[in-house]
C-alpha cells in the first residue's frame, strides 16, 4: 500500500502505534529491536526508507564509478531499479551552461557513472532536462554532460514536447516533458545546492526541471509569491511521476547564494535512495539546514507524505554523523513576511523583504532576466536595467539565471533591523 497520495496520508502517529505493537509482538519471540529494523518484518504497515551514503573525495572517474557501486549496494544495486530493455531517463540538474567546477550542474562524471551502471543492468539510458533559460542540449554541452552522453552511447532527449497530466491536489493540471512522463524508469540526479527562494534544492526541487523551459515562469507567477504554496506545487509534481531512484551529487555542493550564484563547497559525498522526500530529509541533515527553513520538507510533513517523517528513515553506508558539514553557508535571508496577515504583508512588503538590484558595471543588457521574469517586472530603459518592485514577486529567478553575476540583493529597512538585532 502506498501512502504517498495527499488524500491517503501516511500518519506519523499511526506509524508509532504500529511500531510499538510490532515490538511487543516480536519481542516475545526473541527478536531484538535491531534485528527487526534489519528485517522486512511488518514493512507492509510500517514502511522504512533507506538512504545510502558514500564518501567520494573527488570526481576522478574510477573513484566515482566505485563510489556509485558501493553507494547502491545497500539498496540492492542498480539491478533493483532497472530491468533489461527498459528506457531509463536520467534527470540531472542542468540549470545553466556553466563548467562543472562551478557546481551549478550535476557533475558529468556522476552522469557517466550512472549511465554505465544502467547499461550494465540492461537498461537503455536517456539523459534530459529543461533549463530555466536556453536550450537543454546547449546547456548540456557547456556543462560537459553532452560529451559524456556521446562517449557512453547514451541518448540526449530534448524536453520540448509537453504532455498534459492531471493533478489531484491544489493544482489540477500540469504540463510535463514527454520523455519524463513516458520513460519506463526515472533516475533523479540532483546537485545539493542552496536556493535563495527555497533554502535548499535537491531531490524534489530537481523535478521542477520536468516543466518545460518558459512554463516555469508561469508557475513562479502562479505560486512563487508564497514559498509554502510553491513547495506544495513542487510536491504535487513529484507525486505525479515519482522517480524510481535518486542519486545526489554532493561531492562538491553549492553553498551561499545558490542555485546559480553560490560558491562551490567540498562535501565529498554521494547519497541515494528510492524515496526522494526521504533523501531530501537526510541531505538537509548533512548540510545542517534548520527545519524551519526547509519549505518543501515542511510541506511534505503537513501532507503526510511517505518519507517525510524522520523516524521512518534509516541510513546505510557510513554513519550520518561522519557526513555532516560544519558552517554550511545558507542563502541570504530574503523574507520575513510569511505568516503575517495579508493586509500587513501588502503594507510592509518592501520593508520586510529583500529584492534583486542590478549591478550596472557587470550588466551586459543581455535581456535574459527580462525574458525570464515571471511577472514581467524587469525592463531595459535608457540602457539601464529597471525593476518594478510593485510587480516583483521576489522569486529571484533573475539572479538564478543571470550568466554574468550582474544582480545583487538589497534588504528592506525592517529586514535590516531584524538581521542586525537577531
Amino acid at each position: 500500500m502506498s501512502f504517498s497520495c495527499p488524500y491517503i496520508p501516511f500518519c506519523p502517529a499511526v506509524f508509532k502505534q504500529l511500531e510499538s505493537i510490532r515490538l511487543k509482538i516480536f519481542s516475545t519471540a526473541g527478536y531484538t529491536r535491531e534485528s527487526l529494523d534489519n528485517a522486512a518484518v511488518f514493512s507492509h504497515y510500517c514502511p522504512m526508507h533507506l538512504v545510502s551514503l558514500k564518501k567520494v573525495a573527488t570526481y576522478d572517474r574510477p573513484a566515482v564509478r566505485e563510489g556509485l557501486v558501493r553507494l547502491l549496494e545497500p539498496l540492492g544495486g542498480m539491478e533493483a531499479f532497472v530491468r533489461p530493455g527498459e528506457r531509463v531517463l536520467l534527470k540531472p540538474n542542468l540549470l545553466a551552461g556553466k563548467p562543472p567546477e562551478n557546481a551549478v550542474t550535476t557533475h558529468p562524471e556522476v552522469v557517466r557513472g550512472v549511465i554505465e551502471l544502467v547499461k550494465a543492468a540492461g537498461g537503455i539510458p536517456l539523459v534530459g532536462d529543461s533549463p530555466g533559460v536556453g536550450n537543454g542540449r546547449r546547456v548540456a554541452e557547456k556543462s560537459g554532460v553532452l560529451q559524456v552522453v556521446d562517449e557512453t552511447g547514451a541518448a540526449f532527449v530534448d524536453f520540448a514536447e509537453p504532455v498534459e497530466v492531471c493533478g489531484s491536489g491544489t493544482f489540477k493540471q500540469f504540463e510535463l516533458a514527454r520523455p519524463y512522463v513516458e520513460a519506463d524508469r526515472v533516475i533523479n540526479l540532483p546537485k545539493l545546492k542552496t536556493h535563495e527562494m527555497m533554502t535548499m534544492t535537491c531531490a524534489v526541487k530537481n523535478l521542477f526541471g520536468a516543466v518545460i523551459g518558459t512554463a516555469k515562469a508561469a508557475w513562479h507567477l502562479k505560486a512563487g509569491a508564497d514559498r509554502e504554496l510553491f513547495a506544495r506545487m513542487l510536491l504535487e509534481i513529484y507525486l505525479l511521476r515519482k522517480p524510481d531512484l535518486t542519486i545526489v551529487d554532493a561531492v562538491t555542493a553549492m553553498e551561499g547564494d545558490g542555485p546559480g550564484s553560490g560558491d562551490p563547497r567540498q562535501v565529498g559525498l554521494l547519497l541515494a535512495g528510492g524515496n526522494a522526500v526521504a533523501v531530501d530529509v537526510i541531505a538537509a541533515e548533512v548540510a545542517g539546514i534548520p527545519k524551519k527553513l526547509l519549505y518543501v520538507e515542511r510541506a511534505a510533513e503537513r501532507l503526510g507524505l511517505d518519507g517525510a517523517d524522520r523516524t521512518t528513515i534509516r541510513t546505510a553506508g557510513i554513519p550520518l554523523a561522519e557526513t555532516q558539514v560544519e558552517d554550511f553557508r545558507l542563502p541570504h535571508i530574503s523574507d520575513v513576511q510569511f505568516g503575517l496577515p495579508r493586509f500587513i504583508k501588502n503594507r510592509l512588503r518592501h520593508h520586510v523583504t529583500s529584492r534583486p538590484v542590478p549591478l550596472p558595471e557587470q550588466c551586459r543588457l543581455c535581456s535574459i532576466c527580462v525574458d525570464a521574469c515571471p511577472p514581467r517586472a524587469i525592463a531595459i530603459r535608457d540602457n539601464k536595467l529597471v525593476f518594478d518592485y510593485h510587480l516583483c514577486i521576489r522569486c529571484f529567478c533573475c539572479r538564478e539565471l543571470c550568466p554574468h553575476g550582474a544582480l545583487d540583493v538589497r534588504d528592506g529597512a525592517l529586514l535590516k533591523l531584524i538581521r542586525k538585532y537577531l
